[in-house]
């Protein structure tokens, strides 16, 4: 794969509503946000980093930071949703997602700042990768998580998301959502950038998996 340039990866950013109505960018990660995502992963409490990493973790492995931030390998992507506190830009949560052409599917999971959670920015944030995944042509968005993790278990759910077993491994529900990207809708009335481009060019999106 050729690797992407950050400044065009830049027009793929949104920005989103709090609950109260403060400003939330979603932008893909660069290797400038690689000490910053790994100081965010530390600051997670214990019960965060458990339920994001599905086992217990300190932070990122190196190996694992660096996938963090090499965007588009794989299909692989990572978005980190930042709000500016006290003057400057902060991470209050990321995600991280896959596209599998062959199922037309995204894979995907995604964990928010302690302080920040009750706010609306998990929802918020949820939605922007369903219309990210509209933007590949994907026909489904799922997750797995811990049977244990009730904030993204009701989270899913409160989202329209239903529930199945994950296959090979009894302490994670599965949690799945068709994605109506069939419908016509004018690209002004999109609600994130990856699919406003889409639709108005389909090589857009294509640049980002070659």
């Amino acid at each position: 794969m050729s690797r992407l340039r950050f400044d065009d990866l830049r027009q793929y950013s949104d920005v989103l509503r709090s609950r109260h109505g403060q400003a939330v960018t979603v932008r893909f990660v660069e290797p400038r946000d690689a000490e910053a995502l790994q100081n965010y992963f530390r600051a997670l409490s214990t019960r965060s980093r458990y339920n994001r990493f599905l086992g217990a973790a300190s932070e990122l492995p190196p190996s694992e930071l660096e996938r963090f931030i090499d965007v588009g390998e794989a299909d692989r992507f990572s978005v980190v949703a930042t709000m500016p506190v006290d003057g400057r830009e902060t991470i209050v949560g990321e995600a991280r997602y896959a596209f599998d052409s062959q199922t037309a599917a995204i894979e995907f999971g995604l964990s928010i700042d302690d302080r920040w959670q009750g706010h609306g920015i998990g929802r918020a944030l949820l939605k922007n990768l369903e219309c990210r995944a509209a933007a590949f042509g994907a026909e489904r968005i799922f997750g797995d998580t811990l049977r244990s993790n009730d904030a993204m278990i009701a989270l899913a759910r409160k989202s329209g998301y239903g529930f199945t077993n994950t296959p090979g491994d009894w302490r994670l529900t599965r949690f799945q959502k068709d994605i109506q990207n069939h419908v016509r809708i004018e690209p002004q009335e999109i609600l994130c950038a990856s699919w406003r481009l889409a639709a108005v060019s389909p090589s857009a999106m294509s640049s980002l998996a070659v």
